[in-house]
């Protein structure tokens, strides 16, 4: 990282282009009291293309042919990655001892399986999916796919190389981590019984063509992702998770977020520790109307 005495300095005019060409790429909104951060982060950027100053930088993101890959090393050094193992437990157990059962029996017949971590970050929720699908004992010589995506091409290569420190298992029960872990002088590494149901890619959710590459899944997990995003971008994303789920699938969102003034397109399912949301059945239902 640059000194912060040596670093060319962003003016809040340029920083101002530079927050409204990323929203454009990537939906993601930021504020003015984001100017700093941007500054201190994006300034090893310029040193790496030897550019003498933010506006340069700019134009270099809107001009120059590599313009769009670097958008993206921008977006790995600006985009929150804070995650862990079995975080917000209590919907993870909602997924493991009520949907996984429901969609146990809807699939019976095809013995397929899929699940989306959209914005999984470095793996960590697709890992903890995993294990509780492996641990559920419902879909045992089925084929499972647990697919996660994000933004960040460093998080993808980090998930899925599946080595961990200490601090990804504040919330992990020890057992599962004897049981899905093998410890090495670098790490706990996610053993290959789970590893192997998980494949990872990088995606802009915004990108619906792209999108397709999931193909349908039952479920998505869109955590702590959706508030990062601008209200016209957040239902752009919605939209393309929509078209992601299978009629039936589910839609699990972060505690702190919901399709409030973004969709109707849901239902609201009722779980007993839960909130999530189901994309209705085109001719019947999975189950009765939640009272």
């Amino acid at each position: 990282m640059t000194p912060a005495s040596q670093r060319p300095r962003l003016t809040p005019e340029v920083f101002r282009l530079l927050r409204d060409l990323i929203n454009a790429h990537a939906g993601l909104e930021y504020h003015d009291d984001a100017q700093y951060a941007f500054e201190r982060r994006l300034s090893e950027r310029l040193a790496t293309l030897g550019l003498p100053s933010f506006n340069d930088y700019y134009q270099y993101l809107r001009l120059n042919r590599g313009g769009t890959a670097e958008l993206d090393e921008a977006l790995d050094l600006l985009t929150t990655k804070e995650t862990y193992f079995f975080r917000q437990d209590y919907q993870l157990r909602a997924l493991r001892d009520e949907l996984l059962p429901k969609l146990a029996d809807r699939n019976a017949r095809s013995r397929r399986l899929a699940i989306w971590s959209a914005g999984c970050s470095t793996g960590e929720e697709v890992y903890s999916v995993a294990i509780y699908v492996l641990e559920s004992g419902l879909f045992d010589g089925w084929e499972v796919r647990v697919i996660g995506s994000d933004l960040s091409k460093r998080s993808v290569a980090q998930a899925r190389r599946g080595v961990y420190r200490p601090s990804a298992f504040r919330s992990t029960p020890p057992e599962l981590r004897r049981e899905y872990f093998d410890e090495r002088t670098d790490g706990s590494h996610i053993t290959e019984s789970v590893k192997r149901l998980c494949h990872f890619g990088q995606l802009n959710l915004l990108d619906a063509a792209r999108a397709s590459i999931v193909g349908r899944v039952d479920v998505v997990l869109c955590r702590n992702v959706l508030i990062y995003f601008d209200p016209r971008a957040r239902a752009r994303v919605i939209e393309n998770l929509y078209e992601r789920l299978l009629p039936g699938g589910y839609l699990l969102l972060g505690h702190s977020e919901s399709l409030w003034n973004v969709s109707t397109a849901f239902e609201l399912c009722h779980l007993t520790e839960d909130l999530v949301y189901r994309k209705p059945v085109a001719t019947g239902r999975l189950d009765p109307p939640d009272e």
